[in-house]
C-alpha cells in the first residue's frame, strides 16, 4: 500500500435477520464486523467501518451509509466488486465512492428515513414474514394517519426512547410522516433530521395500539409532552424495520 490516504464512502443494503445488529460486538456477528472483515482481506490491512448510525438486531437498511480510510491504490470499483465477491448473500454494496477526507458518514448526515413494515390480516404470511410485523386484528387507518400527523414537527421525543442509552439530548424533527396501504401490507415511513434508540418501533407500537382503540389518536400528543416512555405504547418488533436512505 502507496501513496496518501483515501477515504471511501459506501452505500449498503442487508437484511439483517442473521445479524446482533450493525454495531461491532466482540464476537457476535454484526454487519459492521462482517464488512470490515471484508475489506480487510481486500486491501490486507485493518480496517474501521464508521456507519450513519447504528441498526439494532433484526433491523434491515436500504440505504445504510459507511465509511473506511485506507491507503489501497484499488479502484472503487475494484473494491466494490470484490466485497460484493466476499460478503455474504444477505450483505450487498450498492456504490463505492471516492470522497473528500473531511466526509463522516454520521455527522455529515441531514436526514434518515425509516420505512416500517405491517402485514394486517386474520391469516398470517409465509412468504415475506420476516419483513412485516402480522397484526391480525383489524386496525383502524384513519385513526392511525390522526394519531401519526402529531409526529411532524419538532418535538422532544423522550417518551420514545428506549431505555439503557439515553441521549442528553431528545430533542427531534420529524420532517415527514406518511402512512400507506395496499392489500393489507402498511407501510409507515419517517424523514427526520435524527432518531433516538428505538424511537421509530416505538411510535409504531403505539399508532398500532391508536389503530386497535386502545388509545384515542390525540393521546399520541399527550404521550409526546409527557417525555415518560411509561406513557407511550409497546415497540414494536424489530424485523419490520428498514433503514431506507441517508441524506447529505
Amino acid at each position: 500500500m502507496t501513496g496518501s490516504e483515501r477515504t471511501f464512502k459506501l452505500t449498503i443494503e442487508y437484511d439483517g435477520t442473521a445479524y446482533h445488529g450493525w454495531q461491532r460486538q466482540g464476537r457476535l456477528p454484526t454487519v459492521q464486523a462482517t464488512i470490515e472483515r471484508v475489506i480487510s482481506i481486500l486491501i490486507q490491512e485493518p480496517v474501521t467501518l464508521i456507519g450513519s448510525g447504528r441498526t439494532d438486531r433484526g433491523v434491515h437498511a436500504l440505504g445504510q451509509v459507511a465509511g473506511f480510510r485506507s491507503r489501497t491504490r484499488l479502484a472503487c470499483s475494484a473494491l466494490m466488486q470484490g466485497m460484493n465477491a466476499l460478503l455474504p448473500e444477505d450483505i450487498v454494496v450498492h456504490s463505492c465512492i471516492e470522497v473528500p477526507s473531511c466526509f463522516h458518514p454520521r455527522h455529515d448526515a441531514i436526514s434518515k428515513t425509516y420505512r416500517y413494515n405491517l402485514f394486517n390480516g386474520a391469516v398470517r404470511k409465509a412468504v415475506g414474514r420476516q419483513y412485516a410485523w402480522h397484526v391480525h386484528r383489524p386496525l383502524d387507518l384513519e385513526a392511525m394517519q390522526l394519531g401519526l400527523a402529531y409526529v411532524v414537527g419538532t418535538h422532544d421525543f423522550k417518551a420514545f426512547e428506549s431505555t439503557g442509552s439515553p441521549k442528553v439530548h431528545t430533542v427531534r424533527t420529524i420532517y415527514r410522516a406518511d402512512l400507506n396501504e395496499e392489500h393489507g401490507l402498511i407501510r409507515i415511513e419517517f424523514t427526520g433530521n435524527g432518531f433516538l434508540r428505538c424511537m421509530v418501533r416505538n411510535l409504531v407500537g403505539t399508532l398500532v395500539e391508536i389503530g386497535l382503540h386502545r388509545y384515542p389518536a390525540s393521546e399520541m400528543n399527550r404521550m409526546i409532552a409527557s417525555r415518560d416512555r411509561r406513557q407511550a405504547g409497546v415497540a414494536a418488533p424489530a424485523h419490520g424495520l428498514f433503514l431506507v436512505q441517508v441524506n447529505y
